[in-house]
C-alpha cells in the first residue's frame, strides 16, 4: 500500500522549506524512521523520516523545489521490495581516470548543500573527513571538527587544474529599463545562489528597517569588578556545574533586571495594540557558517547561571552542527547579541521583529577613565540598546542601560535583586 511523505510541521511562523536533498533515490528500500530527505528552512535543516519500511516509489519534489507544510513530498510502498541492491553503507572510494576528476564528482554528489559549501570554502577532499552521520555520511560539524583539529586542503594535482580560461564575449545590450547580467570578470568571480536561511535573514533584516522607528542608545560598562569576581569563581564554579562562568549569564541576568523596570523593553507591537509580556524568552544570538540563528532561553528569569551557561553553550555546539530544533528559535521577547567575541567595539544592533528591544555587547578594552578625580586604567566594555521609538521612549530606553550598567558595575546586585 502506497504511503506519501509530506512535509512535516516547521514550527511557529515557518511555512515553507527547500528541498536540500534527498538520501534515496526511487527503487531503494527504507525502514521505518530511516531518514529520506533533508529540508532546508529559513532557521534550520530538518530530515524527513520515512513514515514506513518499504520501497522509495516515487518522487514528486525534487532537489531545490520549494514545499509548504503538508506539501507531498513522495511516496513508499509497505508492500514492495527493492527493485535494485541496497547499497553499501561504506561504499567503495571510486577510482578516478587521470584528469577526469571523477572522484570528486561521485563524492561531492553525496554530500548536502551545507556540507558542500563548507568544504569548498576549506578547499578540503572530504574522503579524509572522518564521517559520523546516517549511513556513514558527512555532517556540518564533522567538517568543523575536521577544521578545529587543524585539518589542511587537499593538495592541488594536474588532474584537478582548472581548464584555461577565453576572453568572455561582450555582453548584450539589454533594452531599456533591464539591467543585464553581469560579464564573468576574467580574474575569477562565481555566482552562488543564496541559501534559504540567508534570503530569509536579508528580508527580516530589510523589514525590521521598514517598520520600526529604530534608534540605538549607547553607554559604557567597567568590567573591572565582573572580572575580578568571574576570576575568583571560575574554577570552583566549572568543578561544581560542568560548565564554564562567562559573562553572557551575568549580562542576561542584569537584562532581565531592566526589562521588569522598564517593561516596554520586553513589548510589541501588535497592529494598534502593545502586548506587555511578564515573561522573559531571551535570544542569544549564535554566528553559524550558513548565517545568524537566534536560540532562545525560554524563563530566563528562573534559570540560574549555570542553567543560563549550559544552556548557551548547548546552542553554541548545536547550532554549528545544524541540530537546533524550530521550536528553539521563535517566540522571544528580547535579544542579545555579542559582537566583542569577533573583536567588534562599537555596533548599532539590528532589532529582531516583532521584538522591540535588542542589546548589543562588545569587546572589552582597557581604557583610561577618571575616577575620584584621578585617571585610572579600567577595563571598558561598551553597550549599545537598539530599540522601536514608536513603543520605547527615549528616557525608558537610557534608564534601560543605566539599569544594566548598575548591576553589571556592582554584580553583588544581582544576587540580592536591587
Amino acid at each position: 500500500m502506497s504511503k506519501p511523505i509530506k512535509v512535516p510541521s516547521l514550527g511557529e511562523s515557518v511555512t515553507e522549506a527547500i528541498v536540500a536533498r534527498w538520501f534515496k533515490s526511487v527503487g531503494d528500500a527504507v525502514a521505518l524512521d530511516e531518514p529520506l530527505v533533508e529540508l532546508e528552512t529559513d532557521k534550520v535543516t530538518v530530515e524527513v523520516p520515512s513514515p514506513a519500511a518499504g520501497v522509495l516509489t516515487e518522487v514528486v519534489a525534487q532537489d531545490g523545489a520549494e514545499v509548504g507544510v503538508g506539501g507531498l513530498l513522495g511516496s513508499i510502498d509497505d508492500g514492495a521490495e527493492s527493485a535494485a541492491p541496497r547499497k553499501p553503507e561504506h561504499p567503495p572510494e571510486p577510482v578516478a581516470s587521470a584528469g577526469n576528476g571523477a572522484d570528486e564528482a561521485v563524492a561531492a554528489a553525496s554530500l548536502s548543500p551545507a556540507v558542500r559549501k563548507l568544504i569548498e570554502e576549506h578547499e578540503l577532499d572530504p574522503a579524509t573527513i572522518p564521517a559520523t552521520g546516517p549511513k556513514g555520511r558527512l555532517t556540518k560539524g564533522d567538517v568543523l571538527a575536521f577544521v578545529e583539529a587543524g585539518g589542511t586542503a587537499a593538495p592541488a594535482t594536474p588532474a584537478t587544474a582548472p581548464a584555461p580560461t577565453t576572453k568572455p564575449a561582450a555582453p548584450p545590450i539589454a533594452p531599456p529599463g533591464e539591467v543585464p547580467d553581469r560579464p564573468e570578470d576574467r580574474r575569477g568571480e562565481e555566482r552562488v545562489r543564496m541559501s534559504r536561511l540567508r534570503q530569509v535573514i536579508a528580508s527580516r533584516l530589510k523589514e525590521a528597517q521598514n517598520t520600526a522607528a529604530m534608534l540605538t542608545t549607547f553607554n559604557e560598562i567597567d568590567m573591572t569588578a565582573l572580572m575580578a569576581l568571574r576570576a575568583e569563581y571560575r574554577d570552583s564554579f566549572e568543578k561544581k556545574h560542568g560548565v564554564k562562568l562567562g559573562f553572557m549569564s551575568f549580562f542576561t541576568k542584569a537584562a532581565i533586571g531592566a526589562l521588569k523596570e522598564i517593561p516596554a523593553v520586553n513589548a510589541e507591537i501588535h497592529g494598534d495594540e502593545i502586548i506587555y509580556r511578564n515573561y522573559y524568552d531571551i535570544g542569544v544570538a549564535v554566528g553559524t557558517p550558513q548565517g545568524l540563528v537566534v536560540p532562545v532561553l525560554r524563563d530566563a528569569d528562573k534559570m540560574s547561571f549555570a542553567d543560563i551557561e549550559s544552556k548557551i553553550a548547548d546552542f553554541g555546539r548545536r547550532a554549528r552542527e545544524g541540530k537546533l530544533a524550530i521550536q528553539e528559535m521563535t517566540g522571544g521577547t528580547f535579544t542579545i547579541s555579542n559582537g566583542g567575541v569577533y573583536g567588534s567595539l562599537l555596533s548599532t544592533p539590528i532589532l529582531n521583529p516583532p521584538q522591540s528591544g535588542i542589546l548589543g555587547l562588545h569587546k572589552i578594552e582597557k581604557r583610561p577613565v577618571v575616577i575620584d578625580d584621578e585617571i585610572a586604567v579600567r577595563s571598558m566594555m561598551y553597550v549599545a540598546l537598539s530599540y522601536d521609538h514608536r513603543l520605547i521612549d527615549g528616557r525608558e530606553a537610557v534608564t534601560f542601560l543605566v539599569r544594566m550598567k548598575e548591576m553589571i558595575e556592582d554584580p553583588q546586585r544581582l544576587l540580592i535583586d536591587v
